[in-house]
């Protein structure tokens, strides 16, 4: 789902996502709650480097 290696840690999708399922790792990059997260895409619209696939397994 979020692919840590494209990850810049910007905020972004945590700042758009409408019920809170991302945040912050130990590392510093984005994670996905799946059992929080609706698939509505905004996350991965959002993401200004292609960061976030919601089709994709982690």
């Amino acid at each position: 789902m979020v692919n840590k290696n494209k990850c810049i840690s910007c905020g972004t999708c945590v700042a758009i996502c409408p019920v809170g399922a991302i945040s912050f790792g130990e590392d510093g990059k984005a994670q996905i709650d799946k059992t929080k997260c609706i698939h509505c895409g905004a996350c991965q619209a959002s993401c200004p480097v292609e960061a976030i696939d919601l089709d994709a397994e982690e």
